[in-house]
């Protein structure tokens, strides 16, 4: 589990293929390797991968075809990525609960400089877009954000300064693809009322629910 408060920015330095997916060697800067283990989760650009060999500065993990077919930004040797660590249970909860399991792509549709902060457009799968409020939490590239309106399939967040100086969210462009996770209350909330036993009542409370 994380918070989607990103804590450095790698970069990928090596991309293997390996049993139909890739191992990935990932370089940290203020990460902090000393007290991470094998075995250990590590969220890359939003997605948890478990650390399978690692030295001071480095971590390796390997990421499933599966994976590798529903998320972006882990292909490219070079490429520089947002990384956390996962939450002890004595951390504090900057952002919000966020799993690590990406639940689809997003494309950006603008990226526009409104002076103290920037304006981030996203259109979203039509399967994600019912999950997402207005003042409800969204993850993009492993960064917890907080939706400030949304219409159909295509919502806006605001990013302050800081958090394009600590993310890689400040290298977005239109038409760029973006990791989303949906927050988890959103997700248990619908499960809920699909596996209600109250019938009628319960398809017209989802209905009216979700519409």
């Amino acid at each position: 589990m994380f918070s989607g408060i990103v804590a450095d920015i790698g970069k990928i330095t090596q991309v293997q293929d390996r049993d139909g997916g890739l191992r990935l060697s990932i370089l940290t800067n203020a990460l902090g390797m000393d007290d991470v283990h094998l075995g250990d989760s590590i969220a890359v650009n939003g997605v948890c991968l478990t650390v399978v060999a690692l030295d001071e500065k480095h971590f390796v993990a390997d990421v499933s075809r599966e994976t590798l077919n529903c998320t972006v930004g882990l292909t490219t040797q070079g490429a520089s990525v947002n990384l956390e660590k996962a939450l002890r249970l004595t951390d504090r909860l900057g952002g919000h609960l966020v799993s690590g399991h990406v639940d689809g792509v997003g494309e950006v549709l603008a990226f526009a400089d409104l002076g103290e902060s920037w304006k981030l457009t996203v259109d979203v799968p039509l399967a994600l877009a019912k999950y997402i409020a207005i003042k409800g939490s969204i993850t993009i590239n492993g960064v917890s954000l907080t939706v400030n309106d949304v219409a159909d399939t295509i919502f806006n967040v605001n990013l302050i300064p800081h958090t394009l100086t600590v993310t890689m969210l400040h290298e977005l462009r239109a038409g760029a693809q973006v990791n989303l996770e949906i927050d988890l209350i959103a997700r248990y909330v619908e499960r809920m009322l699909t596996l209600s036993p109250c019938g009628t009542l319960q398809t017209q409370v989802k209905n009216n629910f979700w519409n």
